[in-house]
């Protein structure tokens, strides 16, 4: 909340915010910093305990839960928060040869969904002309084996996609 404005000098301004530590702590002193080019400083007072709405934002990557990546945040932001988070993810985790499911959840609810897609191989290149049924069975016997990689593929979360979530640009 927006609290009170004073003009110290021509040239400096006091603004006065009443703001959650939580967005606080969420990358808002590098954004001050870069916003007024390193002149901006920031003053915190004792603070005080409210009441609010907070949720737990759970990541979930290929269908299992990655606590390192879960937070805690106000229900209000929660879904587009979830939606920066992954979109960071897809960046940042590499191409399997199954596609892999990114999902934010709020209380065993879906809020967001991304998807990494799948590495492709073209499988019917090797057959030239002939019987259509070889091309077909092929791609079926690629079908099956993604479906059989997919159940006991396990997806790794390298370190560098774990940083890109901390600053996300919001």
């Amino acid at each position: 909340n927006f609290l009170r404005q004073e003009h110290l000098s021509p040239s400096r301004v006091m603004l006065t915010w009443d703001l959650p530590l939580s967005e606080i702590i969420f990358d808002f002193y590098d954004k001050l910093k870069s916003g007024t080019r390193g002149y901006g400083t920031m003053n915190m007072d004792e603070p005080r305990f409210e009441s609010a709405d907070l949720v737990k934002l759970r990541i979930l990557v290929g269908g299992n839960d990655a606590d390192a990546l879960s937070t805690i945040c106000h229900r209000n932001v929660a879904e587009r928060r979830g939606r920066a988070v992954l979109r960071k993810l897809q960046k940042e985790i590499p191409r399997h040869q199954f596609e892999v499911a990114l999902q934010a959840s709020v209380g065993g609810k879906i809020v967001a969904r991304e998807n990494i897609r799948a590495l492709s191989k073209n499988v019917t290149a090797k057959c030239y002309g002939g019987d259509i049924t070889r091309k077909r069975k092929l791609l079926e016997q690629q079908k099956e084996g993604k479906k059989r990689m997919k159940s006991i593929g396990s997806v790794e979360v390298p370190q560098k996609a774990f940083l890109a979530v901390l600053s996300t640009d919001e």
